[in-house]
């Protein structure tokens, strides 16, 4: 189940693309995107970093740190990091805890097969480690009236982010 906003974020130590542990409780004080994703190198997973690292600045400017977390190895991450030049932290939930403390382990379906695997969620969770927003079974690509591809995630996260009061 997915924590409810007003609750305390579960904390959690895993393992960035460099090896070093990233703890949520060493982010205190500060806004925290979190942002769950599938796989590295995927065309959906590539848009949505590549969102957040064009979107960084502004979201920098308002006090927010971005981390990316799946159940890829810190190999895997390292290369996606380097191939994209990502700016942010990517964290590996090889053992899929964190995924379901967050609630996002989910059972899936495509072509008519279950399987488990990660829902597409961002949570803002503000400097006090309370979840402040969360944004469930995200599209990272919609098109508009023209038929447009559009990149709305970030946005919303940016705007969301300029009305928190903490």
């Amino acid at each position: 189940m997915i924590p409810a906003v007003g609750a305390p974020a579960p904390d959690f130590t895993l393992p960035d693309a460099s090896g070093h542990t990233v703890s949520l409780s060493e982010l205190r004080g500060h806004r925290v995107v979190l942002y769950f994703y599938p796989k590295d190198d995927t065309p959906g997973c590539t848009a949505e970093a590549c969102d957040f690292r064009d979107s960084l600045p502004a979201l920098q400017a308002l006090g927010a740190v971005v981390v990316g977390v799946s159940a890829d190895p810190p190999k895997r991450h390292a290369r996606f990091r380097d191939k994209y030049d990502l700016p942010f932290s990517l964290l590996s939930d090889e053992a899929h805890a964190t995924m379901e403390a967050y609630g996002v382990w989910q059972t899936k379906k495509q072509y008519g097969r279950e399987y488990m695997g990660i829902a597409r969620t961002t949570f803002l969770i503000d400097g006090a480690g309370v979840i402040r927003r969360v944004w469930e079974k995200v599209a990272v690509q919609r098109k508009d009236r023209s038929g447009a591809i559009v990149h709305r995630h970030v946005d919303e996260v940016r705007q969301a982010l300029e009305v928190l009061d903490t």
